[in-house]
């Protein structure tokens, strides 16, 4: 069994790429199947090197290996060979007709109440033609002529699928420079490289029944391929999750400290009836099976997400984070603040509230309350129970408690009216930093 991920380097993996290429790894692990990284970068114009180099980083970072790798853009002789055999067998045909003309063409059968598709005009070109259009200096670029038939398939998610190849229009396979496009190449390659499933969004169903065309044109076998398209995500809202790609990418993500095994837990549930747990793709493959993936699109929520994020911060280790924590944080840090993130990189903001230098934000008519904090402030070291100490003495000298009581000094003491609790961070801002606060707090 051999699987592929085959995305294009034209900008960053998002969740929707992630998580095809999480069912593909957790799948061929599991079933002992090799895993092919194709990149499919025919697009010379948006193809760039440092979106295939993120893609290897991020796939990485994700907990993803794979057995192979290449790039379509240095198979082009591959290509030129199999688009000559379907020549000589009459399936590719030169084409002359412009974009201008072709929308004319389907202006004209919309009219008529005809579907907008081509209609091979370009099959009742004569050889005279021919050569006068390229005599001119036209170049043709060359379409595929579909079967008259409907392609079937049992899908691996979707059930039985059928495309009706009629309603189509015969796809361009080769631009008029030569250059093949994705449609053509990902075929020869899935043919060349031995692959044997395909799992890939719903948005290629059609692409599908084109493809297994021009697979038996090449002298495949359609019954040695399995395909399961995957029903594509959608936000919380339940609209298209495209409109967030920029927000979701694994760079983004990744930047913002999401943990990998959180979101590798998430997309592996998604679609399914089991509730999702933080964990690398290793320790998902075993349980992970394609049937329990639904037929109905699966909703990306953020903050389901988080939640599962927050939930494996707060019983993380410090040692299991260490390396990512700022330079200097210890282990009484960690446990003071781990049970207020959401993101780790939210850590660092609580470092500099430990250990930096904030300004604390003005309350006004709070002044006087604050200086009697500062007046009684207990005097160094400090540990867990002087947070309690100093709290119930100011309640007994000013009658002050709840809200009244505890907000003014959060505030004072971190610039923020929620986190982390005071009774383990207050020791590590220590006196002087918690005086110099007060004092600023209280207007002196």
């Amino acid at each position: 069994m051999k699987f592929r991920f085959a995305p294009s380097p034209t900008g960053f993996l998002h969740v929707g790429n992630a998580r095809i290429a999480l069912v593909n790894w957790l799948l061929a692990r599991r079933l002992g199947g090799t895993l092919l990284l194709r990149l499919d970068d025919t697009d010379t114009e948006r193809s760039k090197p440092e979106y295939a180099e993120a893609i290897g980083e991020d796939l990485r970072w994700l907990g993803l290996d794979w057995d192979e790798s290449f790039r379509q853009s240095d198979r082009r002789a591959l290509y030129d060979a199999a688009a000559a055999r379907l020549k000589a067998a009459g399936r590719l045909y030169p084409c002359f007709e412009s974009e201008e003309e072709l929308r004319w063409k389907r202006e004209q059968r919309l009219r008529q109440g005809k579907p907008p598709i081509y209609d091979r005009g370009a099959l009742r070109m004569t050889p005279e033609q021919y050569e006068r259009a390229l005599a001119n200096g036209k170049q043709p670029y060359w379409r595929f002529l579909l079967e008259t038939r409907s392609v079937e398939w049992q899908d691996g998610v979707l059930g039985r699928r059928a495309v009706k190849l009629p309603s189509l229009s015969d796809p361009v396979l080769v631009r008029a420079d030569g250059t093949p496009l994705y449609t053509f190449t990902s075929v020869v390659d899935d043919l060349d490289s031995g692959v044997t499933h395909i799992l890939r969004g719903e948005d290629h169903v059609t692409n599908t029944g084109v493809q297994l065309d021009i697979w038996q044109a090449l002298g495949g076998n359609p019954d040695k391929l399995l395909f399961a398209h995957l029903p594509l995500l959608t936000d919380s809202d339940g609209g298209p999750l495209s409109k967030r790609i920029g927000s979701l990418s694994l760079r983004q993500l990744r930047k913002d400290g999401v943990e990998p095994s959180a979101l590798a837990g998430y997309l592996a549930a998604l679609g399914t009836a089991q509730d999702p747990r933080a964990a690398l793709p290793r320790d998902l493959a075993p349980g992970f099976d394609l049937a329990s993936v639904s037929k109905s699109s699966a909703r990306f929520d953020v903050r389901q997400m988080l939640a599962l994020n927050s939930r494996l911060l707060h019983e993380a280790s410090f040692e299991a984070v260490r390396g990512q924590l700022p330079e200097g944080a210890d282990e009484a840090f960690w446990l003071a603040v781990r049970g207020n993130l959401d993101l780790l990189s939210e850590a660092r903001g609580w470092w500099e509230v430990a250990r930096g230098s904030i300004v604390p934000p003005p309350q006004p008519g709070e002044e006087g309350f604050l200086a009697a904090a500062l007046a009684a402030l207990p005097p160094g070291p400090w540990d867990d129970r002087t947070w309690a100490a100093w709290t119930d003495a100011l309640k007994a000298s000013t009658g002050r408690k709840g809200k009244a009581l505890f907000l003014p000094l959060r505030l004072a003491l971190t610039g923020e009216e929620h986190g982390p609790d005071l009774k383990g961070l207050l020791p590590l801002i220590g006196p002087e930093r918690a005086a110099l606060r007060l004092r600023i707090a209280a207007g002196g």
